[in-house]
Parts: C-alpha cells; structure tokens; sequence
C-alpha cells in the first residue's frame, strides 16, 4: 500500500511544525567483504541525544521512500508525539493517522470493517501477508524496520588478540551504534559491480551487504533531491541514509536518552557509595589494630 498523496502532504506538514517547535572511517567486515562506516551519531556514545529535526527528517524519508516496501509494526501514532522522539505536533500526527486504514474491533455478526487509525494505533503494513511481500517483490520479504538497527550489526576482522582491547574500547566509548553504522553503510553501498564479478538475476551489487548480493534495489536510486527537505539541510542521498537511519535508531531504542541519563546516575550513586563506605570502613577500624 504506497502512501496517498494526501498523507505525503501531511507528512510534509509534520516535518515543517516539528522543525518550527524545536563521515567517518571505513570497515571491513565480516570475513573483508563487507565495507562499514563508522558514522559519528547524534546519540552515539555516553551521553548521545537524538536530534529532534533529524528525527523529523528521517521520517519524512521513511514515509515517501522506505514505508512502500517496509513496516513499522512496533511504533504507534502516538510514540511520534512523544518526548524524546520527532516530538511533532498531536493535531498533526491524528490528522497523519487519519489517512491510515486498520481493522475496527469485529461487529455483532463478527464482521471486521475497515476505520481510520488514531494515536493509539500501531502503524500498518504495506502489505497484507507474507505472500503478498514476496509476490512483489520477486520472492524476497522485505523486513519489518521496527528493530533493523537492533537486527544487525557488524562484525570486525581484527586480529584475535585485538578483541579484548577492542571490546574495552567499545565499553568506554559506550559504542552501541553498530547497527546504525551497518544500516548506513548499507543504503548508501550501491555500487557497480566490479570487473568479473556476475550479479544475479534480481539482485543488487552493495559494498556492505554480506556476500555483496542482495535482491533490495536501491531506493534512493534517483539521486539527490528525491526527497524535499523543508529546512536548509542539503536534499542529498547521504544526508537521506543519516537521517533515516538516526530515526529508525530511535524507533528501535525509544528509551536511549532515558536509559543513558538513569545509567549515569546509577554510576554516580554507586560512586558516591563506594566513597561513603570505604570512609566509614577507616572511620571504625582506624583505632582496632590489625
């Protein structure tokens, strides 16, 4: 089910009110077939925040490229209202679900019709079964993207020895961006296959797709300005892969500032803990000797 005209245009709507309210280095992965950015993310590290206008952003390009082929079956209406994500406004996120039809509770004769979505409501498939995604889409099941980002990561071919030393590293920097570097790298690894290299039929040659092969066709394959952006960001393919993925981020971890901001105080509680009671052990032994 592509979305109308008219949900675009709210969309478009949602994107300008929320707006008015509020690089990296290269991988390989996965055995060297495989090629990673490493993005430097809003809400990467220890203290990352979502970016509220890149939120906003990335669901535009979600709703008018990425919702044809793929669902959100775990985000409702409402989450886009709510703190910590697109924060758009309610009157014009219920107005957006208006254009969504899902099944009303069954009639007395157990009949289920159709009604307009509220913010309750969870956001529909494109499609109405398995069978209908593969049929078209040549036999390939394009996947749900609620959790994409929490799905799939990437995988290091460092030396054996460098795991603990890289593993340390992830725990002080508090790296937990894989996914989101992989969905990244993904959508902007379209290239020509190389020399000798035979693609399948129906498949697509990606740099960072295991095996380079995949049967999801590029879908920013217009180019630049696919997508209108109503702020003064660039309408660029690279700036449409960072803005989708930071929201799809959020849709797949809604709780990370949360989650980030009590961890910081549970660090510091314990710390002012540790303090309280090695003072209080010198205090009572200081004067038993031992």
């Amino acid at each position: 089910m592509n979305i109308s005209s008219k949900a675009r245009r709210l969309t478009a709507a949602l994107v300008v009110a929320g707006a008015a309210a509020t690089g990296g280095a290269v991988w390989a992965a996965g055995g060297g077939d495989q090629q990673i950015t490493h993005v430097k993310w809003s809400f990467g590290g220890l203290r990352g925040t979502f970016d509220n206008a890149q939120l906003q952003r990335g669901f535009r390009v979600y709703t008018e490229v990425c919702s044809r082929c793929h669902g959100l079956k775990r985000l409702a209406f409402r989450n886009l209202v709510e703190e910590g994500g697109p924060e758009f406004p309610e009157a014009a996120v219920k107005s957006l679900a208006a254009t969504y039809q899902v099944d009303a509770a069954p009639d007395e004769d157990g009949k289920v019709k159709k009604r307009p979505a509220i913010l309750s409501d969870y956001m529909p498939s494109p499609y109405k079964n398995e069978q209908e995604a593969r049929a078209s889409q040549n036999g390939a099941l394009p996947p749900d993207l609620s959790l994409i980002t929490k799905a799939r990561g990437i995988e290091s071919n460092a030396a054996f020895y460098m795991f603990p030393v890289n593993f340390l590293r992830d725990m002080v920097t508090g790296y937990q961006e894989a996914g989101s570097d992989y969905l990244y790298s993904f959508l902007v690894g379209y290239k020509d296959p190389p020399p000798g290299v035979q693609v399948g039929d129906f498949m697509n040659y990606n740099v960072a797709f295991p095996g380079n092969q995949t049967a999801m066709p590029n879908p920013f394959a217009g180019g630049d300005g696919l997508v209108k952006y109503d702020d003064n960001t660039p309408a660029t393919v690279d700036n449409y892969a960072k803005d989708v993925t930071a929201f799809l981020s959020w849709v797949g971890d809604p709780r990370l500032e949360e989650r980030k901001r009590i961890g910081f105080l549970a660090m510091l509680y314990l710390l002012v803990t540790v303090v309280l009671l090695g003072l209080a052990k010198r205090r009572v032994w200081k004067n038993i000797p031992h």
